[in-house]
């Protein structure tokens, strides 16, 4: 728990956060730590920067493949305990967070979700809410998958890039193409589909999508090349979003954008395929109502393939329930 702490301190002072705010994530880093220790015997602590041009946050994220919690708000009460702790542990996380979401299931596990800006108390009202979950392959100290977010009061736009194979070439190949998304993101996914081919000419090359979302009118542009799943989800449906075969980088026939309707409280979810694809939300009770976030950490705990990088990009339109 230490060494938890003192890494996420170090990092958020890294990000801007005064002592106080650093402070603050270095609690929540603890408790969730703690918890991980004590009540699943395992799991993994992820603490990232997550910046989509509008807003600006430190995310820590506890998952977990433990007993999981039979009734959640209980164990969210102050002075609920299993174990030999005062049990205010998940209480104290919450009020410390600006953001915060939990979502467990017995026998699956348990995934904890804490945001802060680095101006205290600010809180999320927006009409897009997202979350993604990136790790290396096993072994590996780069992660060849990429992606980036992009959202502005009108329009909202998403990409996931793998490049091929894995290691640092792949995450080189990989960075042309959000590099490309970077300069023009909230542009044609065509266009920065087009130029990602352009930038990774003569890397390893890749496969990528875009997605483009007009807020007010919930038209959804989407754009692919190769096999990065993307599909909508809305009241236990569920729509495929279409890719063109090629590489980005080497060689593709066409780039072509498809029109979809993203209905208010829908899902996107975009993945690498170092997820496997048949998956579904309706097997997690509740979590099609979670943040972006825990749906991300979720798919990309169950169904990790275990021999790839891996990256999930949820995203949702309206707020939640």
């Amino acid at each position: 728990m230490g060494a938890a702490r003192r890494s996420a301190v170090a990092y958020a002072q890294d990000c801007g956060f005064d002592e106080s705010g650093a402070g603050r994530i270095g609690i929540i880093a603890t408790e969730l730590a703690s918890n991980l220790v004590r009540h699943a015997g395992e799991g993994v602590l992820v603490v990232q920067w997550l910046d989509d041009g509008h807003e600006q946050m430190l995310e820590v994220m506890a998952v977990d493949r433990g007993p999981g919690m039979t009734d959640v708000a209980r164990c969210m009460t102050d002075g609920y305990t299993t174990a030999e702790t005062p049990g205010t542990g998940l209480g104290a996380v919450r009020r410390l967070a600006d953001d915060f979401d939990i979502h467990s299931l017995p026998g699956k596990g348990t995934v904890v979700m804490c945001r802060a800006h680095v101006q205290p108390g600010r809180r999320s009202a927006r009409k897009v809410e997202w979350g993604v979950h990136c790790r290396a392959m096993p072994g590996e100290s780069d992660c060849g998958d990429g992606w980036r977010v992009a959202v502005d009061q009108a329009h909202a736009s998403f990409m996931v890039v793998d490049g091929l194979g894995h290691g640092s070439l792949a995450a080189e190949a990989a960075r042309h193409a959000t590099d490309a998304f970077s300069a023009a993101a909230h542009g044609p996914p065509v266009s920065i589909l087009e130029q990602s081919h352009q930038r990774m000419a003569g890397s390893r090359g890749g496969v990528g999508a875009v997605a483009s979302l007009d807020i007010d009118s919930g038209r959804l542009a989407y754009a692919g090349v190769g096999n990065i799943a993307g599909s909508l989800h809305h009241n236990g449906s569920s729509k495929g979003l279409v890719s063109h075969n090629g590489t980005l980088g080497v060689q593709t026939r066409r780039f072509q954008a498809f029109d979809f309707q993203w209905a208010l409280d829908g899902i996107l979810v975009m993945h690498s395929d170092g997820i496997r694809s048949r998956w579904s939300l309706a097997e997690y009770p509740g979590l099609a109502q979670a943040h972006p976030a825990i749906i991300a950490a979720t798919l990309g705990r169950d169904f990790d393939r275990g021999r790839d990088d891996v990256t999930v990009l949820a995203a949702r339109l309206g707020a939640r329930s």
